[in-house]
């Protein structure tokens, strides 16, 4: 089949029909509370213990009521998942994969709004932030994944068969299911994180986050309707801690697809390595996990192009995006030039709520983020090598709000130049501009992420000197742009160090990882002799 081509982008303008309808639907499940269930072999589980999911931007406003599996359910998840493998593998590639590309069609199409809407609510996500993420990426990763999965046959088949024997390479699943624990802050990569191994013939059991249940349970509906058979993926709000413990209690775990916080990343690497004795197979464990993303510009750069990269790459989605700018390292001259229309235009920025689509930004996600954010600003009002250049402001009485903040420091060791914040938070160092080869050192050893990552200069040589010397830096480099907005097939995503396993998301590669190939040799001329020549005696 053809390559597919990435799915456009709709602008939502105003009186224009997208919008529109993306308005009515909005209303509409402004007007619902839903119920929540968990999703087992096919069918709705209704627990009674139950949360509440709210919208970020008016944390009063109830979305739905989320029943959470306990450790019953999490169990008959794991018999579930296992149970319907072998059918899920007789399949095959074709029926699976028809599945999944209807899955794309149906959310480029009737679904659209419904899931866009969702994300808009429950994440506070801009139309356009929600359009390219919950739509856009979703359905690339859809059909990529399918498109990529249709080749390896091809692609690792043996070069070599001699005379009398042929060769085949069998690409088989993992044995066993996957636990996909996934993040509140791309819709896209919550749903496929568990579809990616189904595609290639695993089954799944789907953690998602706290803070995305009401999206993540609209695109578990949207699989079903597309023909997901019971038991491939199981959908199980609750307990990370629980859900990891049930897991790794049932020999048949056979994966781990994580994104999320390096720490809990790490605690479920070591969780694996204590289980080991007690499975089937050694798992598989692919992760994308924090980040502490940088520019770095060059005196030479293009010094407007670096203001719109610092404040788009920092400010959109409120920097909960696991790429947004974080730190800048930006030489005297620039920052001189700069920072006053820096800040001017970060003061037209406009922040409320999501279905006004005049706003740039909305709330961070919960109170916890708001918390840990505003203390980041807190204390850095309180250093002396900090000044608050702009924003520093918060409130959480209807949302949980914070303004767009620049920090400005001299020391490139303070702790918003090095921890992730994971909100509109960045901060500049200033340098002099003869210490660039210094810079690029210093960026490369002041933070143990290594995720994505920009240059700005308009010399290829000074370019290629930041290319090479951040090299391990960053998963994804960018040149003359903002760090963020990687585009399946084009972009994919990924970073090493305490960032993940760079397994590439939106590639071919992280699909590999779900595979266990299996080497067929098939004898034609059987031998019916069980001497060799070198036995012969010497005439």
């Amino acid at each position: 089949m053809p390559q597919p081509n990435n799915e456009p982008i709709l602008g939502f303008a105003p009186g224009s029909q997208e919008r529109a309808d993306l308005q009515a639907e909005i209303d509409r499940q402004m007007g619902e509370v839903i119920e929540i269930p968990c999703i087992i072999n096919g069918e709705e589980v209704f627990t009674g213990t139950t949360t509440t999911q709210v919208i970020p931007h008016n944390h009063g406003h109830v979305l739905a009521n989320v029943h959470l599996a306990g450790r019953t359910e999490m169990e008959a998840a794991c018999e579930a998942a296992v149970n319907a493998q072998q059918a899920w593998i007789d399949l095959g590639l074709e029926g699976r994969c028809a599945i999944f590309e209807r899955c794309a069609d149906l959310l480029a199409g009737d679904w659209r709004m419904r899931v866009n809407a969702a994300t808009m609510l429950n994440q506070s996500k801009t139309a356009f932030q929600a359009e390219i993420d919950s739509a856009c990426e979703l359905i690339d990763f859809w059909r990529f994944n399918c498109h990529y999965a249709r080749g390896f046959h091809d692609d690792f088949q043996p070069l070599v068969s001699p005379e009398g024997v042929q060769n085949s390479t069998e690409i088989r699943p993992l044995e066993g299911f996957v636990l996909s624990i996934t993040p509140f802050n791309f819709t896209s990569i919550a749903a496929n994180l568990p579809s990616a191994p189904a595609i290639v013939g695993c089954t799944s059991l789907w953690k998602p986050s706290r803070n995305s249940y009401h999206s993540n349970y609209v695109l578990m509906q949207l699989m079903m309707e597309a023909g997901l058979p019971p038991g491939v993926i199981n959908f199980l709000p609750g307990s990370g801690a629980e859900i990891t413990e049930v897991a790794l209690a049932n020999p048949d775990f056979a994966g781990l697809h994580f994104t999320g916080s390096t720490a809990v990343f790490q605690g479920l690497w070591q969780e694996i390595g204590l289980a080991l004795p007690n499975l089937r197979s050694y798992p598989r464990i692919v992760g994308e996990t924090g980040g502490k993303d940088f520019v770095v510009a060059h005196p030479d750069c293009d010094r407007q192009g670096l203001l719109v990269a610092l404040l788009r790459g920092a400010f959109e989605y409120q920097g909960q995006k696991c790429s947004a700018a974080s730190r800048a390292y930006i030489p005297s001259s620039v920052w001189d030039a700069i920072r006053d229309d820096l800040v001017s235009e970060i003061s037209k920025i406009k922040m409320g709520d999501a279905s006004d689509f005049t706003n740039f930004m909305t709330a961070v996600i919960d109170q916890r983020a708001f918390d840990k954010i505003s203390g980041y600003i807190d204390r850095a009002k309180s250093r002396d090598t900090c000044t608050v250049i702009c924003g520093g402001g918060y409130d959480d009485s209807t949302g949980w709000f914070i303004e767009p903040t620049i920090i400005e420091t001299s020391n490139p060791t303070s702790e918003s130049m090095v921890e992730e914040i994971f909100g509109p938070v960045l901060t500049v160092y200033v340098y002099d501009d003869s210490d660039f080869d210094q810079v690029l050192t210093m960026c490369d050893e002041g933070s143990p992420y290594a995720l994505t990552g920009s240059i700005f200069s308009s010399s290829e040589e000074n370019i290629q000197k930041a290319y090479n010397a951040l090299r391990f830096t960053a998963g994804n480099f960018y040149i003359n742009d903002k760090p963020t907005g990687a585009v399946v097939a084009q972009q994919p995503f990924g970073g090493a160090r305490a960032s993940g396993t760079n397994d590439k998301a939106g590639g071919p590669l992280n699909l590999l990882r779900w595979v266990s190939p299996r080497s067929v040799k098939r004898t034609l001329d059987i031998p019916q002799d069980w001497t060799y020549p070198f036995m012969g005696a010497d005439e």
